[in-house]
């Protein structure tokens, strides 16, 4: 009995200390998210070169976040990121049209890695108050979300500088992280 209440205690409130990857095609929105999570305010950024690495506490979690340049050059880079990841954050700029199938070339990509297989997903489908943005519906159908029968994912509409739907996204990586 005693170890039952253990464990159901334990997933109440699940003190852990998790490694987050933030990846996403340049110009995303990451940077933006880190930030607003991190000082609950909007930064001026600029592209990031190389990568920002952040702490950032949400609920009973410690999420290590770690942001990396998201520009064609540096994406065959990500893969020395990849150990250890227990979740990953992918930026989507929703108004993008032109790049998503890129997007979602390099999302499946990654996902195909050995090291990537236990990590659940979150999708952040960012820059919703743009004109022409597409709907959290329309970015699962364009990165073929629906086929991924066997990893714990999730979308979530957001907009980075007001952090509309960040909370969101990070109550559900957080019960999914704490569910594995």
């Amino acid at each position: 009995m005693g170890l039952l209440f253990s464990k159901v205690w334990q997933r109440m409130i699940c003190n852990k200390e998790m490694r987050i990857l933030m990846l996403g095609l340049d110009a995303a929105g990451k940077t933006t998210i880190l930030y607003k999570l991190k000082l609950s305010d909007v930064v001026s950024t600029v592209p990031t070169i190389g990568f920002n690495v952040e702490t950032v506490e949400y609920r009973n979690i410690n999420f290590t976040v770690w942001d990396v340049d998201g520009q064609d050059k540096i994406r065959k880079l990500w893969r020395f990121y990849y150990g250890g990841t227990d979740g990953l954050i992918f930026v989507v700029d929703s108004s993008d049209r032109d790049r998503i199938n890129d997007a979602k070339e390099e999302l499946h990509h990654l996902l195909s890695e050995p090291e990537m297989e236990n990590a659940v997903l979150l999708v952040l489908a960012n820059k919703q108050d743009l004109p022409n943005a597409m709907s959290a519906s329309d970015v699962i159908h364009a990165l073929e979300l629906q086929k991924m029968q066997h990893r714990k994912w999730f979308i979530q509409s957001t907009v980075a500088p007001t952090g509309d739907g960040l909370y969101e996204g990070l109550d559900w990586l957080s019960r999914a992280l704490c569910s594995k």
